[in-house]
């Protein structure tokens, strides 16, 4: 869509270019009129709603941590990016558990997996603001896995940065001189990781945007495989 091809616009450029493509509304009357049958299960609407809410929190991540990166701000970067990594993951997951679901004919008992894995997804909590419980960050991450193999790494990097451990404090803001037995303070994650940030940014940048355009196929396949089992899906649903 607007990475594509050996020669990569700029960061702002892709930027301005996502902000202008964001949508701003899901109808659910307009899905029902698609396909009444497939859209009578609140899944579906789910799932393109988190869609969208993905991509407006990826693109205000991702500015914000540019921002940053222009200014030398590297933690602020760092923190941003593993947040836009953990909302590209909930699209990951969800187009991972959309294909789990049409990819067996009779897969009901994934079916009904995948409605309550968009009502955590889009309505999950961990602090009771909600009635359901938000799905652990690192129970998505490990399907994740299985497709980008590597992005568990770079999370966990970026957590060490986020979090007061060894690379979070001593790394960040100490130097040591061995030799007079001195500790000496000051911002030191500039030097350390600014030459990540443009590889970092990009890489989450195509990831997500990968995601994003796999989307729409893989939905119009689960709209088929609902429309062809729903009658099924209806027995089933009652029979719990």
């Amino acid at each position: 869509m607007l990475l594509e091809g050996a020669k990569i616009k700029k960061f702002e450029d892709v930027i301005k270019a996502w902000k202008e493509s964001l949508v701003h509304k899901v109808e659910l009357g307009s899905l029902y009129s698609k396909s009444p049958v497939a859209h009578k299960w609140k899944c579906t609407y789910r799932s393109l709603v988190i869609r969208e809410l993905t991509f407006w929190r990826v693109t205000d991540l991702i500015e914000q941590a540019y921002l940053l990166h222009k200014n030398g701000h590297a933690l602020g970067v760092r923190i941003l990016l593993r947040s836009a990594i953990e909302t590209s993951a909930v699209l990951i997951y969800l187009n991972r558990r959309m294909e789990a679901v049409i990819s067996v004919d009779q897969a009901f008992s994934e079916f009904f997996e995948f409605s309550d894995v968009s009502s955590k997804l889009l309505l999950g909590s961990k602090n009771e603001s909600t009635n359901l419980s938000a799905i652990n960050i690192l129970t998505v991450l490990k399907h994740c896995e299985r497709k980008y193999a590597g992005i568990s790494k770079i999370y966990n990097d970026l957590c060490e940065s986020a979090h007061p451990n060894y690379e979070g404090i001593c790394a960040g803001y100490s130097e040591i001189d061995h030799e007079n037995c001195v500790t000496k303070f000051g911002v030191f994650w500039h030097e350390a990781c600014h030459s990540q940030h443009d590889k970092l940014l990009f890489f989450i940048m195509k990831l997500y945007e990968s995601e994003y355009n796999e989307f729409p196929k893989v939905f119009d396949l689960l709209e088929n495989w609902i429309a062809e089992h729903d009658k099924t899906l209806e027995l089933a649903q009652k029979s719990t």
